[in-house]
This record gives structure tokens, sequence and C-alpha cells, in this order.
């Protein structure tokens, strides 16, 4: 099926919707929002952090969203993740998911991301999120932002193989080795930062590209992601762009043009931690896990 109920199958045999909502950088009030104008108009993903502070919000939206769109919490794929801060050991990763359920107003989500390696917990931290898998509290397990070479470290200790590695992927960073391994290995990378904001957004290629086939720039880039069969949640926080943003079933790009996208590619991130630094795009480093930018209200 092409559209918002397109599935692809996880490597435990869990159907993923393909294309969906993702909230990073809004409160909790502009989260609800979004969030139930999404599930009216058909959207059945959604994806949330502890880390963006708006859990509360989210679960309000997926309440409100499910009673206006006449629809069960069944229907609906929730994402959400493990906080830097509140990795270890299974009590603390346990107390840190519960007490994410209960802003979620949740009884389980159906994926649960480890947000970043940690390089002195990770290991740790997913065999803890294994467990909460095996006790049915979460429907699949996986990571977000790993690189192949801890992405291997994690799959040599790992007795539940990752279900899907969420990375930053866009026209200027394509992540093409990560990619390749994670395909390699039957896990699914999925798109943050669809869009690639700015850069991506007033490319002049992706602007011819959006005059010939009369739509917007970022309904082009959406569909050449999803015919490079990338899962993909996008962030919107207008109920009008939340429209726009799905309508991407009724055409397609060329190969040609799909080719030209993929030349586009600089290896570009806009955010990304290495040796306990936070890199951002403006080239600015910050030292230690804790100084990750905390939105968190």
């Amino acid at each position: 099926m092409d559209g918002l109920h397109s599935t692809i199958t996880l490597n435990n045999g869990v159907k993923m919707p393909r294309f969906g909502l993702g909230v990073w950088k809004t409160d909790n009030r502009t989260s609800r929002d979004s969030v139930a104008a999404a599930i009216k108009n058909g959207y059945l993903a959604i994806d949330t952090a502890r880390q963006y502070g708006n859990e509360q919000g989210t679960g309000a939206g997926i309440k409100l969203g499910l009673e206006q769109a006449g629809l069960k919490r069944s229907d609906l794929f929730v994402t959400t993740k493990l906080y830097n801060g509140e990795q270890g050991d299974y009590d603390q990763v346990s107390r840190a998911f519960e007490n994410q359920l209960k802003d979620l107003g949740l009884d389980y989500v159906d994926l649960y991301l480890m947000h970043w390696p940690v390089d002195k917990t990770y290991i740790e931290s997913y065999h803890a999120m294994e467990k909460l898998y095996r006790e049915g509290k979460v429907r699949a397990i996986g990571v977000s932002n790993f690189d192949n070479d801890r992405m291997e470290k994690l799959l040599e200790e790992a007795e539940v193989i990752p279900a899907v590695n969420q990375m930053e992927f866009n026209p200027t960073n394509q992540e093409r080795e990560i990619l390749a391994f994670d395909q390699s290995h039957d896990i699914e990378m999925t798109a943050w930062s669809p869009l690639g904001g700015g850069e991506s957004l007033t490319n002049p290629v992706i602007d011819a590209l959006a005059k010939k086939y009369d739509r917007s720039a970022a309904q082009i880039i959406l569909r050449w992601e999803w015919q490079r069969d990338i899962v993909t949640v996008v962030k919107s926080t207008h109920e009008k762009r939340i429209i726009q943003n799905s309508q991407i079933f009724d055409f397609s790009l060329s190969d040609e043009d799909v080719q030209k996208i993929n030349e586009l590619d600089q290896g570009k991130r806009g955010l990304w931690y290495d040796d306990f630094q936070w890199h951002n795009p403006n080239g600015k480093v910050a030292n230690g896990i804790d100084q990750w930018p905390d939105t968190r209200k």
C-alpha cells in the first residue's frame, strides 16, 4: 500500500509505518496540537524522546488524535528514546522507561531507541532494553546515531539485534556506509532531520525539481526519501504543513531526478556526538554528556 498506511516489516516481524511525525524542538502544548493534527489527518507513526521534554504533550496529542480519528491505540506506532543521562543498569533504565510511559499515558511503546551511544554505558543500557523487550513492555528496540564501529561492538554483545538505527538523513547527509552496514545486518535505518534544514530546502537542484513537478521543496525531498526506501519522521507544527508533507504519494521522481539528489551528498552532519563531545552546525563543541542541549522543562 502506497501512502501513510504503508509499512515495513522489522527484523522481529513488527510492522512499522514508513512515514510519521517527529516532535523535536516543540514544547508540550505544540507537540499536543501537532500530534493530534497528524493523527486526524492520517499519520499512524509518532516519534518523540525524553530529551525533547514533550512526552506529556505528545501523550495528550495521541489521546486527542485517536479520539478525533476514531482509532484504537493499537492502530498507532509510537517511538520514544532513552535519554543519555538515564542510561545505566536495568533498574535505572526501567525506572526511566516507566516514567516515560507515565508521561505518555501509555501502557507500552512500539519502538524504544537508545538516543545516543554513550560509550561508558551503551552496552549495559542496551541489555536493560533487551529485558524490557522480553518483558513485553516494548514491541521492538533499537538505537539512534550509531556509527558502524559502535554498532559492531553492540552486535558482538547483543542478544536482540536492533530493529532500527535512526540517523540524520537528508540530501546533503546520506550516511552511505552506515546505511549499507545496517542493511547488511537487517537493521532498518530511519531518518531524522529528513529535510536537512535550510541547505536542502533552498538547494538549487531541489528548487528546480520543485518547479518541474509543481511541488514544494519539502515534498520533493520526502518523495526522494520514499523512493530510496528510507523510513522517515518529519517535523512540522502547522496542520497545513503536516498535511502538505504527506501529499507525496500521487507523483514519482524519475530515476534521473532521484540520481540528481543522490549526487548532493556531502556527508555533512548537522549534529554529532563523538569522544564525549557534541558538535553542532555552528562548529561549537560542548564537552561531556551533561552538556548536551537539554530542552526538558
